[in-house]
């Protein structure tokens, strides 16, 4: 009688074998961006501020509302934008009619050092997910939506 190799499952279950596999993938996609926001000396979080302040130019934003609408939670904004402040690259206002409330805006060098990193982000992108066909980029981009859904808020502007 012949014995039947058994195969040893990695994973206990789907689930579990495709978040890790997201998991996975995060990391090795995340290093790449990383290595380019170095260069420039920021962070993944302070890059995506300065990118939703510069959509809101020449307005502003109530700290909070900038807290919101990045793509990972900051549980430290106000430290975030210090950094960011410290380097000229944001501007920040108390109102008179609240002084609870501080508004976020884009300075100028942080509009130019966008303009400087425009080129780098897109060259990143492709050498992240450039092999992609636009096909598969569209339905990853539908799963993970779909994925997130039932966890967020639906007043976040990511859904």
């Amino acid at each position: 009688m012949a014995k039947t190799k058994r195969i040893r499952r990695r994973f206990d279950t789907p689930e579990q074998e495709a978040y890790l596999n997201l998991w996975r993938t995060y990391d090795i996609l995340r290093a790449i961006e990383d290595e380019l926001f170095a260069t420039f000396g920021l962070s993944a979080q302070q890059y995506n501020a300065l990118r939703i302040l510069r959509g809101e130019h020449p307005g502003t934003l109530p700290t909070l509302a900038l807290a919101g609408r990045l793509v990972t939670s900051a549980p430290d904004i106000t430290r975030l934008l210090d950094k960011l402040e410290e380097r000229g690259l944001i501007e920040r206002q108390r109102l008179a009619s609240n002084r609870r409330v501080v508004q976020v805006g884009i300075a100028l060098a942080g509009l130019a050092l966008l303009k400087e990193m425009d080129d780098p982000v897109r060259q990143c992108g492709r050498k992240q997910l450039g092999h992609l066909p636009a096909a598969n980029l569209a339905r990853l981009t539908n799963i993970l939506r779909s994925a997130r859904e039932p966890h967020e808020d639906s007043e976040n502007p990511w859904t």
